[in-house]
């Protein structure tokens, strides 16, 4: 059973820690010369420090202390995480090649497998349980390196991954709650709380940026969470679940990967069309862009919440939802035909006739 004085004590813990020790990580940040500088890709104008994912690492670690949550897996997690955090940070410095950085999180992700933290099955509707067998383990290493690729891929605004990741841990805590996933919901409070205490620095206009040390690491984190506590449902449609509450990230990046393939760009490439982008270039201010993508996450989460206990007929009722939420995603990247925007502009204009009525 959920003590939840403890799991309000541990957030603000994990919050107060996350806020108070972005002071010295960005000081440190300055001194060691880890810091973003502005590009023709990026948004910001002004040198700014990165490291910010120290502080959150920080925040949520010890408010996990305080929780001293039990289970078999947790040194591999905790490891798994140090080494996330470790690689992020030297390339935060150093620049670090993408095989290098990959080399990172496999060894971080082969520690949980190691550990027997795998997706070992999932449920289908009509069919039901699907064991996953010798398969487990590369399903297991592509959800891990890709959601923490994905959270990183993101993280192109101030306060843009930071605020889709509290989202993301917020729909999955009230879910691990819901299905009694303990160490689930102990972990997603605490990182609520980190996440929380380093958006203050974070948000628009971001006075220091988490870095890949911080993406990567919630990334890993949100990864590692959805296998603890979402793939070990079995409710229907089960397998579906996580990616509802990722959608955002996931799907930018596969608009990504569409889009530079159908160019005959390197995919590892880096570029100025993800879904962000494409927002400020539609008019939008920094601040107004991130808020939508968060209410984009938000609606997305959402879904996952009641398809997480839903009927048959309102899963197929939510799926028609999401796949139109994914489908003005895909308007948004420049997907449709052409770069068309066909329901984003049909709303537009409905829109201004209500007003103009």
């Amino acid at each position: 059973m959920y003590n939840y004085v403890d799991l309000l004590v541990s957030f603000l813990i994990a919050l107060s820690l996350s806020f108070l020790f972005t002071y010295p990580v960005k000081q440190l940040a300055i001194k060691l010369g880890v810091v973003d500088y502005p590009n023709f890709r990026k948004i910001h104008t002004k040198v700014t420090p990165r490291l910010g994912g120290v502080a959150v690492f920080i925040g949520a670690f010890v408010g996990a202390l305080y929780l001293q949550p039990h289970h078999e897996h947790l040194p591999e997690i905790l490891f798994g995480a140090i080494i996330i955090i470790i690689t992020g940070a030297i390339d935060d410095r150093y620049s670090l090649s993408p095989v290098i950085k990959l080399t990172g999180q496999l060894s971080a992700t082969l520690l949980l497998v190691s550990s027997g933290l795998i997706i070992e099955r999932i449920t289908l509707p009509i069919i039901g349980v699907v064991d996953l067998g010798i398969a487990s383990i590369p399903i297991t290493l592509l959800w891990v390196i890709g959601i923490t690729n994905a959270i990183n891929l993101i993280d192109g605004l101030d306060g843009l991954a930071t605020g889709v990741t509290t989202i993301a841990f917020t729909s999955m805590l009230i879910m691990a709650i819901a299905d009694m996933q303990i160490v689930a919901a102990y972990l997603c409070v605490v990182l609520i709380g980190a996440n929380l205490g380093f958006l203050y620095h974070n948000f628009y206009p971001a006075k220091i940026y988490m870095g890949d040390t911080g993406s990567n690491f919630l990334g890993f984190m949100i990864a590692v969470v959805s296998m603890l506590g979402l793939f070990k449902n079995i409710t229907l449609f089960s397998f579906i679940i996580p990616v509802i509450v990722l959608a955002v990230p996931i799907f930018d990046t596969l608009f990504a990967i569409v889009r530079r393939v159908y160019n005959k760009e390197n995919i590892m490439g880096a570029d100025n069309k993800h879904i962000h982008y494409q927002l400020l270039k539609a008019g939008y201010s920094h601040r107004k862009t991130v808020l939508i993508i968060y209410s984009f996450s938000a609606l997305f989460g959402i879904m996952a919440i009641l398809f997480n206990e839903a009927s048959l007929t309102l899963s197929l009722i939510i799926t028609c939802f999401v796949l139109f939420l994914i489908h003005l995603l895909a308007e948004i990247a420049g997907l449709v035909m052409g770069g068309k925007r066909p329901i984003i502009e049909g709303i537009g204009k409905l829109v201004k006739k209500q007003n103009r009525d």
